[in-house]
């Protein structure tokens, strides 16, 4: 229990409100693609995993600003305060929301960037890359541990700016985003070292 409340103590530190929306922006609809997206779909308690997000500007105008919104799916997500974490229902809890994933500090950043590249905004689930120009692409990354045990849906969704009056759209049409499901167990992986010295996991058929 002790670590868990740690756990979301420094989560909420991470997920401030130190930018807002801009009123200078650009309304209208912004043409974009999530090019690549990842994240394992089996992981256990204490494991540190990437999420990656790649999202491309596929029309002609400058988007705004770039945000992604993630949540965890179902009520229990939708209702908790903070990004991937879940809403205990237990009436009279001082700190009701329970982390399924802890986000690591200065994270998320760009690829390749030891820099943060996504600023926190008014809604903690909600992070801000900035403008992205025509032809483009912003390849987002969060380093996330897990430290709750059971299957969870995370969903991701892309928009243009932080006011409402951007939107992005894809070329269909429809809103850019989509899901990731991950099964989070306590039972450790079985592993070995490799050729090289490398501690690796050791597949199913495999040695």
């Amino acid at each position: 229990m002790g670590s868990a409340v740690l756990a979301l103590a420094a989560l909420l530190a991470a997920c401030g409100s130190s930018s807002s929306s801009d009123s200078n922006e650009k309304a209208g609809t912004y043409q974009v693609a999530v090019t690549d997206a990842s994240f394992p779909a089996k992981q256990f308690i204490g494991q540190t995993s990437l999420m990656r997000i790649d999202v491309k500007n596929t029309g002609d105008k400058t988007v705004p600003a770039l945000t992604v919104t993630v949540d965890v799916e179902g009520e229990e997500g939708e209702e908790a305060r903070i990004p991937f974490a879940i809403h205990d229902p237990q009436p009279g809890l001082a700190g009701p929301d329970r982390p399924v994933w802890v986000l690591a500090a200065t994270y998320p950043r760009r690829a390749n960037s030891s820099e943060p590249g996504g600023a926190e905004t008014s809604n903690a689930k909600t992070y801000s890359f900035g403008p992205l120009d025509p032809g483009k692409s912003v390849e987002a990354v969060w380093k996330l541990s897990a430290v709750r045990a059971g299957k969870y849906t995370v969903g991701y969704e892309i928009d243009a700016g932080l006011s409402g009056e951007a939107k992005a759209k894809t070329s269909s049409g429809v809103a850019p985003g989509g899901t990731f499901v991950a099964d989070i167990t306590t039972k450790l992986p079985d592993t070995e070292v490799n050729a090289a010295g490398e501690i690796v996991e050791i597949k199913p058929g495999g040695k």
